[in-house]
């Protein structure tokens, strides 16, 4: 056993059915540092990390923590030897404060009261230590995503965890709050703490990590220190071939068509009376790809809400596809979806699938009165099975099981299998909402092939998306907005990253 490692796992490996998640895993973590695991979408690094985590038992393999054979059996086996995971997407009850979310399950008198004031005061010079400051007397349904996670990881601090597991912590989180994350997780990593990265993010490993190991297919295809690996041999050792992910700088492009899309004079105040949008005006023509930049929370979820007909604004109009509708008599999402408008929602867990149904029945959402789906009422549960497992194959959803349910599948495939569902209808108007969130990099350049097809194809798109480098590879015209109004719109060839930037906060005067 090496003494200067924090984890040596050996040999893992980890079946699923007909699927290896792992074959015969290596992995080696020093300790004090942070590491990066990256991988395609499937390629077994969350599997590798929740047997490390006690979520599974591996079928083969040895793991080793702080230099002595560990037997990890269960959550609890792990949280013992001081390993702690924060999730994905969290672990914790909205409807309890920050404080019971922490001593939940941890309790250390059966007196609650006693209980919470001692874990309060074991919490204050945590929080002083590590940054990780929150409210904790808040319900967590009132906490911003950044305060949520920050939350999982005093949770898992406060249990004495010296291996800190985190898997794709940017993914929900606003370029602030990501940069504040990247600031306590170097100070933990100062004060000793091992941080174990599972990310999709290249930028982030360049950025964050000492040393990063790539995952494809189950297995282990390169080790190396951060200081000698580059993006693009990441990238390609992820993939196993170049991936093209800027712009594609192709011959002019025509001046977009038809209008397909208008809105005029949008506002709308949120249930406290705040204003989210106010008079935006907005149009989207056949054939061409529309880039929503802004700082989280400036308005841009309230803009796809409001278009695709799931909130009614106080005040403007729309025209969609010749159809005009008015505040009084808004849109209705059935009605959009036959007027040939399709929706990617930014939360794809909360607003595109049902967890609890399996891939087809998630696969046909608001298309199950199609003709192809159902005949006078009836419904068709072969053909939307034989229409998800294409899909499955055309999208590469993996696995291409039609049986296996929505919350199995990785974020990357439920993402795809969201894209597949919307973009199969060859809809006239799409909206989509962070198209590639926790998607791999391999996954984000097919999604971006798709979506400029669809546009070749007279489709008029438009992408919100928190990363700029997204919005300037894939968009003809951007919009910037800021406090729920049109910053700037700018036509592709006039975008520069920092120009974005100004005028996303307001600093372009």
């Amino acid at each position: 056993m090496q003494p200067d490692l924090a984890v040596c796992m050996t040999g893992i490996s980890k079946r699923f059915g007909a699927v290896q998640a792992n074959d015969r895993v290596n992995l080696s973590v020093r300790r004090g540092t942070v590491h990066g695991i990256v991988g395609e979408n499937g390629a077994g690094k969350s599997t590798l990390m929740s047997v490390l985590y006690g979520f599974y038992a591996a079928d083969t393999g040895q793991i080793a923590v702080f230099g002595q054979a560990a037997t990890i059996r269960h959550a609890d086996d792990a949280i013992a030897l001081g390993i702690g995971m924060v999730h994905q997407h969290f672990m914790l009850v909205d409807t309890l404060s920050a404080l019971d979310n922490v001593l939940l399950g941890a309790e250390p008198h059966w007196q609650l009261a006693r209980a919470q004031r001692q874990v309060q005061q074991e919490l204050e010079p945590l929080m002083q230590a590590t940054g990780l400051r929150v409210k904790l007397d808040a319900l967590v349904q009132d906490l911003s995503v950044g305060d949520r996670q920050r939350l999982e990881i005093l949770k898992a601090l406060y249990r004495g965890a010296r291996i800190l597991i985190l898997d794709e912590p940017t993914a929900v989180l606003t370029p602030q709050e990501a940069e504040q994350l990247f600031a306590v997780l170097r100070a933990l990593r100062e004060q000793g703490s091992t941080i174990v990265l599972i990310t999709h993010k290249l930028k982030e490993v360049m950025r964050l990590c000492d040393e990063v190991t790539v995952m494809r297919a189950g297995r282990v295809v390169l080790e190396t220190p951060v200081a000698q690996a580059s993006i693009e041999g990441l990238a390609l050792a992820m993939v196993g071939r170049k991936v093209q992910m800027g712009r594609l700088e192709n011959a002019a492009r025509p001046a977009a068509a038809q209008a397909l899309l208008v809105a005029s004079n949008i506002g709308l105040r949120d249930d406290l009376g705040v204003q989210r949008l106010a008079g935006l005006n907005l149009s989207l023509h056949a054939g061409e790809i529309v880039g929503v930049a802004g700082v989280s929370g400036n308005g841009q979820s309230q803009l796809l809400d409001v278009l695709c007909g799931l909130s009614v604004p106080d005040s403007g109009q729309l025209l969609l596809c010749g159809q005009s509708f008015t505040s009084t008599a808004w849109l209705q999402p059935h009605l959009a979806r036959q007027l040939g408008l399709a929706h990617v929602p930014e939360d794809r867990q909360a607003r595109a699938l049902v967890m609890a149904f399996v891939a087809w029945e998630s696969a046909v959402l608001g298309y199950d009165g199609l003709p192809a789906y159902n005949h006078l009422g009836w419904l068709r549960h072969g053909r939307m099975r034989a229409a998800t497992l294409a899909m499955m194959q055309r999208f590469d959803v993996r696995p291409a099981n039609t049986e296996l349910g929505s919350r199995k599948f990785s974020g990357g495939n439920q993402q795809k299998l969201v894209l597949a569902r919307e973009l199969g209808q060859a809809p006239r108007v799409l909206l989509v909402g962070q198209p590639t969130r926790g998607v791999d990099i391999g996954a984000i350049e097919f999604i971006y092939t798709h979506l400029r097809a669809l546009r070749d194809a007279g489709c008029a798109v438009l992408v919100v998306s928190s990363e700029l480098d997204e919005i300037l590879a894939l968009s003809d015209r951007v919009i910037v907005m800021n406090q729920g109004r049109i910053a700037g719109e700018l036509p592709i060839g006039d975008c520069t990253e920092a120009g974005l930037g100004l005028l996303m906060t307001g600093d372009d005067a």
